[in-house]
């Protein structure tokens, strides 16, 4: 088994970045790359929901993993999530993410047709096996993928060496111990990530190695500091500061345009960092939505200057 601590930390998902035509940006996913390396977090997630991956094409995807694996320059943790809704184009992704040199891949299972357990497993060992020496990590996101991991589908995926975690955005933190459980009695080492951004002060306590969120990008020096108040036992400060992160979350989500977008927006705001919008059917910002993202840079800032 791999060395799991280049996974413990803060682990943004990586937005999908455009040109203004709408078409994968190099230069853009490499500002952002570079970016997040400025940021200090310990890596990125890249091609989950928050990278839009169920509106690329295998090529678009391709695109943008090349360039933040060459704008990083070894200074991130990359995990590359690989799913789609077919096995021969995820394994195709999976191939070429080895090829590239990343520290994972990861997977959702398969979408829209509800398959028994044994098809999920073979189905991710598949994916696994298109990339023999890369590690494997479980995405566990019921409320999106319409199912949801289960401890003897877990089970399963353990007798595979390369699975080395799985990253649970299911809503109850309970998950994340039950699963932290399960792979310590079959490991000596087993991640679980922290998704749902909402609730990573509770993920931490109760056992999750770090964070992998659709929103720290937004804030990551926020992100960090949390992390960081958490370690040292500061737990008031921590349960205050995620109050706020929460708040600011819930801002997000009341644009009219998708939330992605909002991030988006937020970031060229605050960082000057142009990321294009997001791609259809998902929704861009409308004229209304510019002040609620002036009210959110406000609050961000806010918050910075509250606990940093």
């Amino acid at each position: 088994m791999s060395n799991l601590a280049k996974y413990q930390g803060l682990i943004p998902a990586f937005y999908a970045c455009y040109d203004d035509e709408g078409n994968i940006s190099p230069e853009r996913v490499q500002a952002y790359t570079r970016f997040l390396v400025e940021k200090g977090v310990k890596g990125v997630y890249v091609g989950g929901s928050s990278g839009e991956c169920i509106y690329q094409s295998v090529a678009d995807r391709k695109l943008l993993l090349e360039n933040v694996v060459e704008a990083a320059e070894g200074k991130l943790t990359i995990i590359a999530h690989v799913a789609c809704n077919n096995t021969k184009d995820s394994q195709e992704l999976a191939a070429h993410a080895e090829s590239l040199g990343v520290d994972a891949i990861a997977s959702i299972p398969p979408i829209y047709f509800r398959l028994p357990e044994h098809a999920i497993a073979k189905y991710w060992n598949d994916i696994s096996a298109a990339a023999p020496n890369t590690d494997f990590i479980i995405y566990n996101i019921p409320q999106l993928a319409g199912v949801a991991l289960t401890l003897p589908l877990l089970r399963e995926m353990l007798k595979n060496p390369k699975v080395v975690g799985v990253k649970n955005s299911s809503m109850p933190i309970q998950d994340i111990q039950l699963f932290k459980s399960e792979g310590l009695a079959a490991r000596d080492e087993f991640l679980v990530f922290n998704g749902p951004d909402e609730q990573l002060i509770g993920g931490l306590m109760i056992g999750a190695d770090g964070g992998i969120g659709g929103t720290y990008s937004s804030c990551p020096e926020l992100y960090l500091k949390l992390v960081d108040l958490v370690k040292a036992g500061d737990f008031d400060t921590a349960r205050a500061l995620q109050y706020d992160i929460n708040n600011i979350i819930y801002a997000l989500c009341s644009c009219k345009g998708n939330m992605y977008a909002a991030i988006k927006a937020v970031l060229k705001k605050r960082e000057g960092l142009e990321l294009g919008g997001v791609r259809a059917p998902l929704v861009n910002l409308v004229p209304e939505d510019d002040a609620i993202i002036d009210k959110i840079v406000g609050m961000i800032d806010a918050a910075c200057a509250k606990y940093l």
